[in-house]
């Protein structure tokens, strides 16, 4: 499971690249501002508040954010993104600075438009708070 902010155009088209790029089609996707999410971050204390990506594996009870968050989704992806394995040779402390740095300019980067992520027909069904249709 992937929680990621819904109302940000960066943040919806790392999903889109993730969509474009697993090779598993497994891993669902919520938006922070959904219900599904609320749920979550309500029922594990850590998570409340957060303002980060989550990657959650209820089986294994992993409950990842920031910069491990973004390097679990690689790892998900697969070779070739499964090289940035390498990047837990950088403190964690280091690497959630420069995930802080993307987050605060993640608007700038797709200039400042939001961008509502439409999943496909075939993928909808992964997206907890879609509204079928």
């Amino acid at each position: 499971m992937l929680l990621y902010d819904g109302a940000c155009g960066f943040c919806s088209r790392t999903v889109q690249f993730i969509l474009r790029h697993e090779r598993h089609r497994s891993l669902r996707f919520a938006s922070l501002g959904g219900a599904y999410a609320a749920g979550v971050l309500t029922r594990i204390p850590g998570l409340r508040g957060i303002d980060s990506v989550v990657w959650l594996d209820e089986v294994r009870g992993d409950v990842l954010t920031r910069s491990s968050a973004i390097l679990r989704v690689t790892r998900y992806l697969g070779v070739p993104w499964r090289l940035a394995v390498v990047a837990h040779l950088v403190p964690p402390a280091w690497r959630d600075h420069l995930y802080d740095f993307v987050a605060r300019h993640r608007h700038a980067l797709t200039g400042g438009a939001k961008h509502c992520l439409v999943p496909p027909a075939d993928q909808r069904h992964r997206f907890l708070d879609e509204n079928p249709t």
